[in-house]
């Protein structure tokens, strides 16, 4: 089974995968980075929960709407059923408020649609990636507790299981009309009393409400994003949703660790957290798909995350409370996810030096400086050392936005971003209380990184710019380049650059980030497609930007990375980086199209509201 067989269900605190065959293979409770409750996904004993009919069947799936209520529809010879899952959300959730009391509770539905179908459910929960095996205990009323070290659960169902070899079991027929419901609550086994028993019918009624709310909200009476490709931009901005953890505003960047980049190879990492680089991006993204009351709450977030050092070096990526020690340690037992190991918990980045986090939170604070009343002195003093930071250290080398684990460079797209962050330091330098003289710092430090950049990062041999100064090897992250407004798309070096890139970094409709790297990289694959748009041909855009969603799955969903020759998903997954690049992508191709036909150039959407403070 690959990636792309999976459906993404959510409570923004927790998500999970279910297979085309009812199987959840990936739970994690209470938080997308706690110990998972069924992993199956990184190894055959790592626990799942399968409901599906007993004989042959044929699947189709679909989300309810605009939520993460997925439907799973079994066709069988005798009859029809649909399977229903989600992540119960509170009752009475509305709005932007989805998802803060979360009750942390898996709820399952089998419909019956048509005929008679015989059913199974089994489920065999396996505690911390599989290392506890949970004593299962059938009790009077007929729910199955499971308890195992700090975790335990409840499973309720509406017809009656047993307990066979630390599995529960339940068989059972489904008629036309016929609802049965199942429930699988969590609780900290010293801390909490189980959870009662609930209406799994109308928990899903209230999860489904909730979401038509937070969608309401956004795009009810006339409001949302009008632009090409609107209903793939509406469902990632849904899981973008689903990927944040609501009671911080953090945005995980992906539900997933250790799916790999290569087949059977070691680049297996846990992406369970929240990066610093994703801000600008992520903002830019929400605005975009009419959500932009979510960018604050991910800024604020940043703002307690990142804390304050004097130094103004800076973290790149927190827990999903803001956690720092992110401490990398394996899991050998699991056999990983088609046999790539080791498997990961943690990462590693945590301790690295990237510069490029510098310039993705000042341009995040740029983006929002309108909606803003006033900065408070802590947000004040926080960007402010980092733009001290990046004026004073532009010109180390680090280990770049592609964290790899060799050795530091002077990565071109490192000294672009710090260019951004002191660009939008200048631009914010009154809001920012700066004085004079570290204004005409910023300045300076500014200029110089730009005359470096376009001397020393052009290559008259590649005729492009190259992913290191003083280096011949090409790097797609220098695409961002007339994406953050350091240089024209239409400018010679960066035309010349974005048509190398296409000819020696494609994988088919896909790019990879540097020649070695045997797959296609989502986000930059969309990169060079903003590119295009920016070049003005929006035909072209079109046709490259229609192939590369056809490595989404058949709910919309997004890997990490693409197969060159086929569309297939590989890496972690649901991708944030891959959603916030199509909604971006989506956005330049409507704005170009606009230009195009000589229309007005149309504004990113705005808060509905202006914040006191920050």
């Amino acid at each position: 089974m690959g990636v792309g067989d999976y459906g993404f269900i959510s409570d923004c605190q927790s998500g999970a995968l279910v297979s085309r065959d009812g199987s959840i293979d990936w739970l994690c409770l209470p938080r997308f980075d706690s110990p998972s409750i069924f992993g199956r996904l990184l190894g055959p004993y790592g626990g799942h929960w399968q409901i599906r009919p007993e004989g042959p069947f044929r699947v189709t799936r679909h989300y309810d709407g605009d939520s993460l209520v997925l439907v799973t529809r079994f066709e069988t010879d005798n009859g029809v059923v649909e399977l229903v899952d989600a992540m119960a959300l509170e009752d009475g959730a509305q709005g932007h408020e989805i998802g803060l009391r979360s009750p942390h509770v898996l709820l399952r539905q089998v419909r019956g649609v048509k005929g008679t179908v015989e059913v199974a459910s089994h489920a065999m929960p396996r505690f911390e990636y599989g290392i506890t095996t949970p004593r299962l205990k059938r009790l009077d009323d007929g729910a199955i507790v499971g308890a195992g070290g700090a975790s335990s659960l409840v499973l309720r169902a509406d017809v009656g299981s047993h307990v066979a070899d630390s599995e529960a079991v339940a068989r059972f027929t489904v008629r036309e009309g016929q609802r049965v419901g199942f429930s699988l609550a969590f609780y900290r086994t010293f801390l909490d009393a189980p959870p009662a028993a609930i209406d799994v019918d109308a928990a899903l009624g209230h999860t489904t409400a909730a979401w038509g709310s937070w969608a309401d909200v956004h795009w009810g009476e006339g409001r949302g994003y009008d632009g090409v490709y609107r209903d793939q931009v509406r469902r990632s901005a849904l899981v973008l949703q689903g990927l944040t953890y609501q009671p911080s505003g953090a945005v995980a960047a992906a539900l997933t660790t250790s799916l790999p980049e290569r087949a059977g190879g070691e680049w297996n990492w846990d992406y369970r957290y929240s990066w610093l680089r994703d801000a600008s991006l992520m903002m830019r993204a929400l605005w975009v798909a009419a959500c932009p009351d979510e960018p604050e709450a991910f800024f604020r977030w940043i703002d307690v995350a990142a804390g304050h050092d004097a130094s103004g070096k800076v973290q790149i990526v927190y827990g999903l409370e803001g956690e720092r020690d992110l401490s990398e340690h394996l899991l050998p037992h699991l056999a990983g996810f088609a046999g790539a190991r080791p498997v990961r918990v943690g990462n590693e980045a945590w301790t690295q030096t990237q510069l490029d986090v510098l310039g993705e939170v000042l341009d995040a604070a740029a983006l929002l400086d309108g909606t803003i009343e006033e900065w408070s002195a802590e947000t004040r003093g926080l960007l402010t050392s980092f733009a001290d930071y990046a004026a004073r250290e532009w010109r180390r080398e680090d280990m770049g936005m592609w964290e790899l684990r060799d050795m530091p460079r002077p990565y071109t797209s490192s000294k672009v971003m710090c260019w951004v962050a002191l660009d939008r330091a200048v631009k914010l330098a009154d809001r920012l209380g700066a004085e004079e003289d570290r204004r005409r710092a910023w300045t300076r430090e500014r200029d110089a990184i730009r005359d470096t950049v376009l001397r020393e990062a052009w290559s008259e041999e590649r005729q492009a710019f190259t992913g290191a100064l003083g280096l011949d090897y090409l790097d797609a992250s220098v695409l961002q380049m007339p994406l953050v407004g350091f240089i024209a798309a239409n400018d010679p070096r960066m035309r010349s650059t974005i048509s190398v890139i296409d000819r020696e970094l494609s994988a088919g409709p896909l790019v990879r980030r540097w020649a070695e790297e045997p797959n296609g990289f989502m986000l930059t694959s969309f990169w060079l497609v903003r590119c295009i748009a920016l070049l003005g041909d929006t035909q072209r855009a079109r046709q490259r930007l229609d192939a590369i969603l056809g490595y989404a799955n058949d709910l919309g969903l997004f890997a990490e990375e693409g197969l060159p020759d086929r569309p297939e998903a590989v890496g972690n997954f649901p991708q944030a980086f891959s959603h916030v690049g199509l909604i971006n992508t989506a956005w330049d191709l409507t704005v170009a199209e606009d230009r195009a036909r000589g229309g007005a150039e149309r504004p990113l959407p705005r808060p509905t509201h202006r914040m006191a403070t920050m």
